[in-house]
């Protein structure tokens, strides 16, 4: 069955030229925004070009008032949120986290929390194409924006190319750094959606925006076009960062290798985990020799061997029953989201646009509107075991 990680998944995607494709307008640009309100420079500079409101769910050392205020401050329509005290029902308690909530695989990080929450926004403001725009990405062409947007009538789902540093997990970066040939794929760091896609989700988990490409079955057309810039970071300045990422990177590879073959998640059983997980930690052990033995710098050759190290610990947890549970659970969390969406869209209020959405959310309260200049009274924060022990 070839079930081994693959070095590319290109050809998963459509490929277009952003000087050749129909323009579109944007409805909003969502940026999960965790870092303090100088980040989101390149945000409010791309939603003030395209005319598009900028919604940005804001935590950890973002603050929502300050947020909203630069944004005004450029004339941009902005609506920033506080997520640290969301209502229990915005968003369901998803089957992937009760799974993975008691055990080392749990991810105490609120990424996939604030994309859906666009999605939901964006689903009963009645918009038709959004960005998702992290806070730490770069635009070196907002007008690649239209040329996204253009494409979404045929791909629901249109990724900017990354030009940047390549967004990838340690293991990936690690089999760069050594020689090897890896690519990148798209992401939600700079990801174009249309409303034919907001039946999807992202779940807790490292790749949650590979998982979102899936319709529970398969990949959802998808295409890439123009250019995003990720700023530069360093993925091994922390262990704990590739022990988070393991589970979903190993989950997302095998899934992802499997539809490079032309087969599907019904093939992702007991048997193919069974021969892809020591593949994986196959790759890992030899990874951590070529590190050894290169000529990298002492200091950051130590670094790598230590992250590696911590991916191949918890590789070894894995298990292929664990494996198949998870795609199951995550399956009965595709039927659970679109029925949320269902009974909220069932209860809503009569108001549309962006006040109407938070209202049938029921977060207006936590919400620093870009129009009246009210002020968020969301002030409550979430526990401190909730937060992000490393940048997601």
């Amino acid at each position: 069955m070839n079930a081994r990680q693959h070095e590319s998944h290109q050809d998963l995607l459509d490929h277009f030229d952003s000087a050749d494709t129909p323009r579109a307008p944007l409805d909003a640009i969502i940026v999960p925004n965790g870092r303090p309100t100088a980040y989101l420079k390149q945000a409010i500079h791309a939603a003030k070009l395209v005319d598009a409101h900028l919604v940005l769910l804001c935590s950890m050392r973002a603050n929502a008032s300050s947020a909203a205020l630069a944004a005004k401050q450029e004339g941009v329509r902005v609506t920033a949120v506080d997520v640290d005290f969301l209502p229990d029902r915005v968003v369901p308690d998803f089957a992937t986290d009760k799974l993975l909530r008691l055990s080392r695989f749990h991810r105490p990080v609120d990424t996939s929390l604030k994309r859906n929450l666009g999605l939901l926004l964006a689903s009963f403001a009645g918009w038709k194409r959004i960005l998702f725009l992290d806070d730490d990405i770069k635009l070196p062409n907002p007008g690649d924006l239209a040329a996204a947007a253009g494409l979404l009538d045929e791909h629901p789902v249109v990724g900017l190319a990354n030009a940047g540093m390549p967004d990838n997990s340690v293991v990936c970066h690690a089999l760069r750094d050594v020689g090897a040939v890896q690519d990148v794929f798209i992401g939600g760091g700079a990801l174009v959606v249309g409303e034919t896609a907001f039946s999807s989700f992202f779940p807790n988990i490292y790749n949650e925006d590979w998982f979102f490409l899936l319709d529970g079955l398969r990949l959802r057309p998808s295409a890439v076009t123009g250019t995003a810039w990720q700023y530069n970071y360093d993925p091994y300045n922390d262990d704990r960062r590739a022990r988070g990422e393991e589970l979903g990177d190993t989950l997302a590879e095998g899934v992802f290798g499997l539809l490079d073959n032309g087969l599907g998640l019904a093939d992702a059983h007991n048997e193919y985990w069974g021969e892809f997980l020591p593949e994986r930690r196959r790759i890992i052990s030899t990874t951590i020799d070529r590190v050894r033995s290169s000529d990298i710098e002492p200091g950051q050759k130590a670094r790598m061997v230590a992250a590696l190290k911590a991916s191949i610990g918890r590789s070894h947890l894995i298990t292929p029953e664990l494996c198949v549970q998870y795609l199951r659970a995550w399956q009965s969390d595709c039927v659970r989201w679109q029925r949320h969406i269902r009974e909220l869209r069932r209860d809503r209020r009569g108001e549309l646009g962006i006040d109407g959405a938070l209202a049938t959310l029921g977060i207006g309260h936590l919400a620093q509107p870009g129009i009246d200049g009210r002020i968020s009274t969301g002030s409550k924060r979430r526990p401190p075991s909730l937060r992000p022990a490393v940048p997601a």
